[in-house]
C-alpha cells in the first residue's frame, strides 16, 4: 500500500474504531433492567459497577462486550498495518470508550476495552495478566487495585517476551492514561473508601 492509500486507510479506520469504542455496553445492559448506570453506584459505565449493582453474571457479560471493541479494532488495525496499525486502532478505541461524543464525553474507564485490545495482540502475555488480575480480585476484593496491576505488569509482559521498544512505549502510554482514569479510585483506595468489587459492597 503506497503512502497515500496508507493515510486515506487510516483517516477512514480511526474514527471508526473511536465510534465502535463509545458503544455504551453498560449504559444499554443497565438500562434494560431499569437502571441508570451513570447515577447509580459509582456512576462509572462500566463493568465493574454493573457487576455491583445488578450481579457478577452481567458485569462480566459488559466486560466482554467492552473488550470486544478493543479485540474488533485490533483485528482491522492488524490486517491493514500490522502491529502499528493494531495499536493506533486499540488507542482509538479506548479514546472513544472513556471519551465518547455521544454521551458528552463521559465514558468508562477503558480496561476492558485495552484488555480486549491486548488479549487479541498479545494473547499470551493477556492470558498471564487475567490470571493476575483474578488472583488480585480474590485476594482484595478491589477491581480497581487489579485492574492498575494489569496495566503495570503489561509493558513487563511486553518486556520479557521481547516485543520492539515502540510497542512497549505504546503500552505504557496506554496504561499512563487508563491510571489517570483511575485516579479518584486511587484516592479512595489511600483513604480506605474504595468500593468492593462484590454486588452491594
Amino acid at each position: 500500500m503506497g503512502k497515500d492509500g496508507t493515510v486515506i486507510v487510516s483517516l477512514v479506520l480511526l474514527p471508526l474504531a473511536y465510534l465502535l469504542g463509545t458503544f455504551p455496553s453498560a449504559v444499554l445492559v443497565a438500562r434494560a433492567r431499569g437502571i441508570d448506570i451513570t447515577t447509580a453506584g459509582s456512576g462509572n459505565p462500566g463493568a465493574s459497577n454493573v457487576s455491583r449493582l445488578l450481579g457478577r453474571k452481567l458485569g462480566v457479560f459488559v466486560f466482554v462486550l467492552d473488550g470486544l471493541k478493543g479485540a474488533l479494532s485490533v483485528l482491522a488495525g492488524f490486517v491493514a498495518f500490522e502491529y502499528a496499525g493494531a495499536l493506533m486502532l486499540a488507542c482509538a478505541a479506548v479514546v472513544g470508550h472513556v471519551f465518547p461524543i455521544t454521551r458528552r464525553f463521559k465514558g468508562g474507564k477503558g480496561v476492558a476495552t485495552a484488555g480486549g485490545a491486548m488479549l487479541a495482540l498479545y494473547p499470551i502475555v493477556s492470558l498471564g495478566l487475567l490470571v493476575l488480575w483474578l488472583g488480585v480480585v480474590k485476594i482484595t476484593k478491589k477491581a480497581s487495585l487489579a485492574s492498575l496491576s494489569i496495566v503495570v505488569g503489561l509493558p513487563i509482559g511486553l518486556v520479557i517476551v521481547a516485543r520492539p521498544a515502540s510497542e512497549i512505549f505504546t503500552t505504557i502510554g496506554l496504561g499512563v492514561f487508563v491510571i489517570w482514569r483511575h485516579w479518584p479510585n486511587l484516592k479512595r483506595l489511600l483513604s480506605g473508601q474504595e468500593l468492593s468489587s462484590r454486588r452491594g459492597a
